[in-house]
């Protein structure tokens, strides 16, 4: 089917509000822990165990999900997806112990691993090198959107009617917009043929592209800093700051996710820029994004000032954006075109399991024995580690790149 020239934007805007309600479903738990703590009655190490059970599941599944985006439709893909963790994120308000509410957080991991594989891979067929950068870091302006909403909003209903209800609310909207976007979300052609390749092809492509390991590698490290900053900043502005929930949720997303906006759109310009001058110009941009965020993650633990903590939270946001706009655009240029969902799947469960899966429960028990202000300040190391494999990745690429390029049809 013939769309407009300017159908890719509108994919990007489509999809910009599907992953809103995905972060913002995945955000809601963490600003109603205080609420969740005092009515079960769970300890620092229970919370955690309820975040790390969505980051499982979402790594444990997502080079399958990555692999079956690759053989179907995305548009099949994208579209159940939300309406599965949609379900699954309003049946979580029935949870009456901790086993149930690491059930119902576990299912809603497996529901919303398919997105960004299919998602990822749907727009870099609608996008080309030229503009991929751009297009997937106006996307990712989505992530602090959700962010933010789901950390104010499940607060402040929370504060008012009970944890129950940010859940029924958000899912409820997202399978409304689920129906309203069937019609209109078109599918592109693949855009190399042959459209399948087989897992262990693809396990042995990575095994030989020391960039493509190192790219993993240092978004394991980036994503644990940020999955800190998604699961216990709300507890710890509440706890240490005395802020109510509403302002917790909103504090602890607001400067940093606002600020992300801003870093990740320049993120990818800048990334577009230096790409056509130097294969490695995405991984520079990531680079710098990550050590020069690290001192501001210090400050974020240590500082008692609330003005220090708004500056520190919004470098932080900053600098996080330059990262995020590239972390799929930098392995799409060393990884064959119709591998891609398999690529942005196996590195979602690299990040989650190893980052995002154990980020909440390190914290939670660090925090036990010492305390949470300590536990935050000390990830800032795990950014370093990650700047140092970025260098590496920019070292090691590939002479030889990808190029692409794709045709949109029903």
């Amino acid at each position: 089917m013939n769309v407009s020239p300017h159908y890719k934007w509108y994919a990007v805007a489509m999809l910009w509000w599907i992953a809103v309600f995905n972060y913002a479903d995945r955000q809601a738990i963490f600003s109603v822990f205080p609420l969740l703590e005092r009515e079960l009655h769970l300890s620092p190490l229970q919370l955690g165990l309820i975040g790390s059970s969505f980051a499982w599941v979402y790594g444990l599944a997502a080079p399958f999900a990555g692999n079956i985006v690759d053989r179907i439709r995305r548009k099949s893909a994208i579209l159940g997806g939300l309406h599965a963790w949609s379900l699954i994120c309003m049946a979580t308000a029935v949870s009456r112990n901790l086993g149930t509410l690491l059930t119902f957080r576990a299912a809603e991991g497996l529901g919303e691993t398919f997105y960004f594989p299919a998602s990822m891979s749907l727009l870099s067929d609608y996008h080309d090198p030229a503009t991929r950068s751009r297009a997937l870091g106006f996307h990712q302006t989505s992530v602090y959107t959700g962010s933010i909403a789901g950390g104010f909003f499940a607060g402040l209903i929370g504060q008012v009617y009970g944890w129950r209800w940010s859940f029924i609310v958000f899912g409820t909207l997202g399978i409304v917009l689920g129906f309203v976007l069937t019609r209109w979300l078109i599918e592109p052609e693949r855009a190399a043929a042959p459209p399948r390749m087989p897992f262990s092809d693809f396990a042995l492509l990575v095994w030989r592209n020391p960039t493509a390991l190192l790219l993993m590698a240092a978004f394991l490290c980036s994503n644990f800093v940020a999955t800190v900053l998604l699961s216990w900043m709300p507890k710890f502005l509440f706890d240490k700051f005395h802020l109510s929930l509403a302002a917790a949720g909103l504090t602890a997303t607001v400067y940093v996710q606002l600020a992300s906006m801003a870093g990740s759109p320049l993120g990818g310009w800048l990334a577009d820029v230096l790409h056509k001058r130097m294969p490695g110009g995405r991984m520079m941009v990531q680079t710098a994004g990550v050590l020069c965020g690290a001192p501001f993650v210090a400050l974020c633990g240590l500082t008692g000032s609330t003005l220090w903590l708004v500056i520190a939270l919004s470098a932080w946001g900053l600098f996080k954006g330059l990262y995020d706009a590239n972390i799929f655009a930098s392995m799409f240029d060393v990884i064959r075109p119709e591998a891609r969902g398999t690529a942005a799947g196996f590195m979602n469960m690299v990040g989650w399991l190893g980052g995002g899966g154990t980020a909440p429960v390190i914290i939670g028990y660090i925090s036990q024995r010492r305390t949470l202000s300590f536990a935050i300040a000390a990830t800032a190391a795990v950014y370093v580690l990650a700047g140092a494999l970025l260098i590496g990745a920019i070292v090691s690429i590939p002479t030889s790149r990808y190029s692409d390029t794709s045709t949109p049809s029903r």
